[in-house]
């Protein structure tokens, strides 16, 4: 009991919406870090995703830049959310899921709430960045695993579809995201749709 009711103040002093709260031992094949671990701020609205999803989207950071260690990770995540919040005025950080070059997943704005990464498509779809720019390099092996580590935790924890398909952002808007050298590594995963059709 004294347990769930330190949980419960801790959200409450942070601000963060339960459903930003995922238990670190769901994930037993990567390492997770939670908004806290982060040092985030609170996101100042959520909307509610409709599950499981149907689609999965690759994004690249560009900027920042790739990321070695927790705390140039860490700092990424910092520095992505403060651009979509101060500059772009967006309630959070705009993706769900960052995977960093340390092979960390790095908690955005979750499995349960719409994003702000793909226009039409974040209603129906977890966004996943990887952090760095990936227009004419791959990212390293341990963070494409784990990138699609995550994705089978979510198909296994009922959040993605297990029909999902799997597309880069430039499929449903025009943008060089997620960098060629990545779009083509996509290209080759299980469930990669190459058909999707742009909603506008």
């Amino acid at each position: 009991m004294l347990f769930i009711l330190v949980i419960s103040m801790t959200l409450s002093a942070q601000g963060f919406p339960k459903p930003y709260l995922t238990k670190h031992f769901d994930y037993d094949t990567f390492t997770f870090k939670t908004r806290s671990d982060w040092g985030s701020k609170p996101a100042t609205s959520v909307r509610p995703l409709t599950l499981p999803v149907p689609y999965v989207i690759i994004h690249h950071s560009y900027t920042p830049p790739a990321c070695q260690t927790s705390d140039q990770c860490e700092e990424a995540m910092r520095s992505m959310q403060e651009f979509h919040q101060v500059t772009r005025n967006w309630v959070d950080i705009g993706y769900n899921f960052a995977v960093g070059g340390d092979g960390v997943v790095y908690e955005g704005r979750g499995w349960t709430n719409i994003g702000a990464h793909a226009s039409e498509y974040i209603s129906v779809s977890i966004g996943i960045v990887l952090i760095g720019d990936w227009v004419s390099s791959v990212p390293p092996a341990h963070q494409l695993q784990t990138a699609k580590k995550l994705i089978a935790k979510g198909v296994e924890l009922g959040y993605i579809s297990r029909n999902y398909k799997l597309i880069g952002h430039r499929q449903v808007k025009e943008t060089e995201c997620p960098g060629q050298a990545l779009f083509n590594e996509i290209s080759t995963w299980d469930r990669f749709e190459p058909n999707v059709k742009r909603k506008s």
